[in-house]
């Protein structure tokens, strides 16, 4: 697919001149297009949910949008169940996922109502121990082990994932919880990431469907849900086709009618935990240049560093970026494009052949709606960027300030030379 930035030079010309670089900017027609889609590939589900993976991209702004599709929340960790909570989002809207969680987690998750998604068996006492009378409604997160497949392709390995119940434990957990007076259950799993295949839930769902029939067979346990969690993935690559979730939502209906409906479960309700695919590609980074450097490479300095966008420091990921003013311009100068940290691996690309770069250029880092500013950091003290939304109407929206020395220095009001700042 082409990779075409959803701002012009001229807006972003225009837009700086109130909120300088960097920023990231969201664009708000894309998530909502998106969202009704995903809806609509799940409408043949009367149970059917998404709750928005708050880890991803955790603004208000951007959750109120999704709200109006009926979306709910995923949530991992006491801050975003208690954003969540501000907004006024509770009860079975909120799907609480965790890892190694601390009580007090576990304690907020159960006030407000949300479904708890168990990770591990001992869990299961060690939440009864925090709230006493277990829920009703308890999930557990599943965990075949080995490689994950389709069609001989290795997608992931959940053997070597920390997450999850094996599938005896599924078994004997249910069975614990059902004496302890759980009455209705779920199953949650994430077996791949960032999947660009038409076939992974498909697949994902076939696995978890026939463990759900024999769980209810052998447990006689009552299963309300069965949550395909994310790993839908986004092509951030520009030769990469796109998936098409109108038909993943069909392939999953396929396997639901294969499976669970002569199974006598054709009332298990669907939910989804998306977040990469809600969000990224709707979001730029975008940057100026400030420095090049010819040594014995040519290098791009920017204005943002891994501090806005920290997954190609982290993992090599690619992200495609786009010279504004220069998209027709052939691709005949090879740079690595770089942030200021004193870190050599902060580069945003690397031998990544571009127009002529100039200084003064904006640069539009694409996909970087989820897991972009989410994983920013203050590492060299640098400070996080504002974030910006590009509304339908084609007005400009501050969702979020930037970060000010002031916010950096706060926690330090413990010390007795706080007052010596100035701000």
């Amino acid at each position: 697919m082409n990779k075409i930035p959803f701002v012009t030079k001229e807006q972003i010309e225009e837009i700086v001149k109130t909120y300088p670089t960097p920023f990231h900017i969201y664009d708000e027609k894309g998530i909502r297009e998106n969202a009704r889609k995903l809806k609509q590939a799940f409408s043949w589900n009367k149970g059917y949910k998404e709750f928005f993976a708050v880890k991803a991209t955790p603004n208000p702004f951007l959750m109120d949008i999704l709200r109006e599709f009926g979306c709910g929340c995923d949530c991992s960790s006491l801050t975003e169940l208690m954003l969540s909570e501000a907004m006024g989002i509770s009860g079975e809207d909120i799907m609480f996922s965790s890892n190694d969680t601390p009580a007090e987690e576990f304690a907020y998750a159960a006030k407000l109502g949300a479904t708890i998604n168990l990770d591990d068996i001992t869990h299961i006492s060690f939440l009864e121990d925090i709230v006493g009378k277990l829920p009703e409604t308890i999930s557990c997160r599943y965990n075949p082990g080995g490689v994950f497949k389709i069609s001989n392709s290795i997608m992931d390995n959940p053997g070597d994932s920390k997450y999850g119940f094996t599938t005896e434990q599924m078994f004997e957990g249910f069975r614990i919880l059902m004496e302890k007076g759980v009455k209705h259950f779920g199953i949650h799993a994430f077996l791949a990431s960032n999947t660009v295949t038409n076939e992974y839930y498909p697949v994902l769902a076939k696995e978890m469907f026939e463990l759900a029939v024999r769980l209810k067979k052998e447990t006689g346990a009552d299963i309300r849900f069965i949550n395909l969690s994310g790993g839908i993935g986004i092509p951030y690559l520009p030769d990469q086709e796109e998936n098409d979730i109108l038909a993943i939502g069909e392939g999953v209906r396929a396997v639901y009618e294969e499976v669970l409906i002569p199974a006598g479960m054709g009332d298990v309700a669907i939910y989804t935990e998306l977040g990469r695919f809600m969000m990224a590609p709707y979001g730029h980074l975008v940057t100026r240049a400030i420095h090049e450097k010819h040594t014995h490479k040519e290098y791009i300095g920017c204005d943002a560093c891994a501090v806005n966008l920290m997954r190609p420091a982290m993992y090599g990921a690619y992200h495609h970026i786009t010279v504004l003013g220069k998209e027709k311009q052939d691709c005949d100068h090879r740079y690595d494009i770089t942030g200021s940290l004193c870190e050599n691996n902060d580069k945003f690309a690397i031998d990544r052949m571009l127009p002529e770069v100039e200084m003064g250029d904006y640069l539009v880092i694409h996909d970087t709606g989820a897991h972009g500013f989410a994983m920013g950091y203050n590492y060299n003290g640098k400070l996080k960027s504002a974030e910006l939304l590009l509304k339908e109407n084609g007005e400009v929206q501050l969702i979020r300030r930037a970060e000010t020395p002031k916010d950096y220095f706060a926690t330090f009001d413990c010390f007795e030379i706080y007052d010596n700042f100035h701000f």
